[in-house]
């Protein structure tokens, strides 16, 4: 088993973690845990005794959408109730559909949607739950939504409701639509490939899913047939999870964490185990993110503005850094799977990874050591303390200066509906 003191150096993917550990006599305040060979091997890195900050929400969501719904209801609810909009609150139409388009976006290049079609705990005079088709796209400067009868559900009626989309909002059809559930793919499916589009199974639909919890908030718990306390008819699958494919396997991995800002300096501290090493790195997740088109072939960053983060420069966000020999096959093949999400799974010392809508894989295992269970914990709890913003990275050394694939994940809760 080789020390892995790459950690510590080059690229800068150094874990400091958000939770002080026990701090031995004698020892410094940093103290050293290790990375994983995969499947089973461990090496070190460095964890810090200070929390990140924590990220806030800094605005909705979906303002434009409720003034849209609003507009198409025919209503004066702003100029009759003005102190409501003083105080950031939005007046909405319940029973009004949205279609809306940012008049500040280009259409042409809005070509990824993400789609439900579900109940929603509403009942219409039949007694029925009510259906609803939510349309976005990843930075919403597109909303659609339309409502539909119980005994309407069919690929037919979504294909002829996808196809209103372009025509009423002047956008091309687009290439993929993302959609989260497991249920639905025959129906979604075969409505998307009726009109020549791909549908993609994956919970990387963060614009939707923020949606649909922001409209159980404001349209749906205030529709005159909401029932209160009923349950998703559709609700998300969390399967047990499986043995990674053998194409996916890296050498090893560790939990690491990089500053949010590459105008942040950050200084490693010299591992426990090597103190020689000692190296400064501006290495940052925004600056990982934003090159993603200039210099990666792999990986997906998220909007964070649209997602609400404010996020100082010196925020460590948590992450798993993999190192693999072939690193570009690994990236590619990962790229493939609608990464979500990691989770470490101290009970069955476990790293888990999410995919797809209904995929999840043990990606290593670890000895349930003390010292591996309190690094884990540690990890989830910087994690949480992050707004549940996460990476992968993939590289071909952990040493290198740069990551062949590099993911921005999110811990989400599931929708309400």
């Amino acid at each position: 088993m080789t020390t892995a003191t790459a950690i510590v150096a080059g690229h800068g993917l150094a874990l400091r973690r958000s939770l002080p550990l026990p701090n031995p006599p004698g020892r410094p305040t940093s103290v050293s845990l290790s990375a994983r060979s995969l499947p089973h091997a461990r090496q070190r890195v460095i964890v810090p005794a200070c929390p990140s900050p924590r990220p806030r929400r800094c605005r909705s969501i979906s303002a434009e959408s409720s003034a849209a719904a609003s507009a198409a209801a025919g209503t004066a609810e702003e100029e009759a109730d003005p102190e409501n909009y003083a105080n950031g609150e939005e007046a909405v139409d319940p029973q009004a559909e949205v279609c809306y388009l940012d008049p500040d976006a280009d259409p042409a290049a809005i070509r990824e949607w993400e789609l439900d079609f579900c109940s929603r705990p509403i009942l219409d005079a039949r007694g029925k739950k009510v259906w609803e088709l939510v349309v976005c796209d990843a930075t919403l400067s597109l909303q659609f939504t339309r409502y539909f009868p119980n005994n309407a559900i069919n690929s037919v009626t979504l294909r002829d409701a996808l196809a209103a989309v372009p025509e009423a909002l002047g956008v091309p059809v687009p290439d993929r639509v993302r959609f989260f559930r497991s249920q639905m793919q025959t129906i979604i499916t075969r409505a998307c490939g009726e009109l020549g589009v791909k549908a993609v199974p994956s919970r990387r639909c963060v614009a939707l899913l923020l949606w649909l919890e922001e409209r159980f908030e404001a349209v749906y718990s205030r529709h005159p047939g909401f029932q209160a306390g009923t349950r998703p008819l559709l609700a998300l699958d969390n399967p047990f999870p499986t043995t990674l494919p053998e194409n996916l396997v890296g050498d090893k991995w560790a939990f690491v964490q990089l500053p949010f800002s590459g105008e942040y300096l950050v200084r490693f501290l010299p591992c426990f185990s090597h103190p020689q090493d000692d190296c400064a790195s501006s290495a940052a997740v925004r600056g990982e993110v934003e090159s993603l088109e200039r210099r990666y072939a792999f990986g997906a960053g998220l909007d964070l503005d649209l997602l609400g983060f404010e996020l100082e420069d010196s925020t460590l966000v948590p992450g798993v850094a993999v190192e693999s020999s072939r690193a570009k096959p690994l990236a590619a093949w990962m790229n493939g799977l609608e990464i979500c999400a990691m989770e470490a799974d101290t009970g069955r010392g476990s790293l888990i990874l999410s995919a797809g809508v209904s995929t999840r894989y043990i990606y290593s295992g670890y000895q349930k050591t003390p010292a591996a269970t309190q690094e884990a914990e540690a990890w989830e709890a910087a994690k949480k303390a992050c707004g549940g913003l996460h990476f992968l990275a993939i590289q071909e050394n952990l040493n290198s200066d740069g990551c062949v694939g590099f993911w921005l994940l999110l811990d989400l809760p599931p929708p309400p509906v």
